[in-house]
């Protein structure tokens, strides 16, 4: 099974760089985009590629947020949002559930210029990962997405000027080390030990084309799937957002 997971920072502006050809190029079974800002209705005149089924969770503010999956595998059911009122707003996660595990795509909360909303990025962190442990309770979980945070210092090309500042705050980086000590597997790290790979760049000061980047973007699975992670990458080749695609591609059980 093949999935592709991409911040396309509005999805009405990689359409008209040609995105339904990318889908069709990928071949994956299964394709999650993040920062949709548009509702289904917006793109309703769109001929998605054959075989593809959308599911939409659209933020209530018109033009913000928002995540889609398209798959080509019917997926047992599908749900949305965390359940909480306070973070249900923005159209953040969607979740379908397949035989053999639940795919989770999502787009977590920046913490904002100064920190801002930071408390509220930690709370999410906090109710993120217990709603992901009430889903690992039934079947192993592969959570996608832009999860807002570098990790380690090998996760963004300049580390030691950005301690402290959204992404890379001790606080948020301590909230993603919650999911690795749960349990959850960083599928690009099994397979790729180097640093100079990143899924973000600003659009500021030739940022991209220098590589002076951010790895945000992510696959993370349940230690159950382990055996199956077959191969993960990053597509730094791929334009038409600040945000590059992330992919993974598991054994058949």
């Amino acid at each position: 099974m093949k999935l592709v997971s991409w911040n396309v920072n509005g999805l009405r502006a990689v359409l008209q760089k040609g995105f339904p050809d990318y889908m069709v190029s990928t071949g994956a079974d299964v394709i999650c985009l993040q920062e949709t800002k548009c509702h289904p209705a917006d793109v309703h005149h769109v001929t998605w590629p054959e075989g593809y089924t959308a599911y939409w969770n659209a933020a209530v503010k018109k033009g913000y947020s928002g995540t889609v999956i398209f798959t080509r595998i019917a997926p047992l059911g599908v749900t949305y949002g965390l359940g909480h009122d306070a973070h249900d707003q923005e159209g953040r996660v969607i979740t379908a559930e397949f035989d053999d595990f639940f795919i989770v795509n999502v787009y977590v909360p920046n913490a904002q210029n100064e920190l801002a909303r930071l408390p509220y990025r930690q709370q999410w962190d906090r109710d993120f990962l217990a709603y992901l442990r009430t889903l690992e309770a039934s079947k192993p979980v592969i959570v996608c997405g832009d999860l807002n945070v570098a990790h380690e210092e090998i996760d963004l090309a300049r580390p030691k000027e950005n301690v402290g500042n959204p992404g890379f705050s001790d606080e948020e980086r301590a909230g993603f080390r919650a999911f690795l000590e749960a349990g959850f597997i960083d599928t690009f790290r099994v397979f790729e030990k180097r640093p100079h790979h990143y899924s973000w760049w600003t659009y500021r000061a030739g940022a991209r084309p220098r590589n002076i980047g951010w790895r945000i973007d992510y696959f993370l699975a349940s230690s159950a799937l382990g055996p199956r992670l077959k191969r993960a990458w990053i597509s730094p080749e791929v334009m038409g957002s600040d945000h590059c695609p992330v992919g993974l591609e598991l054994h058949s059980k």
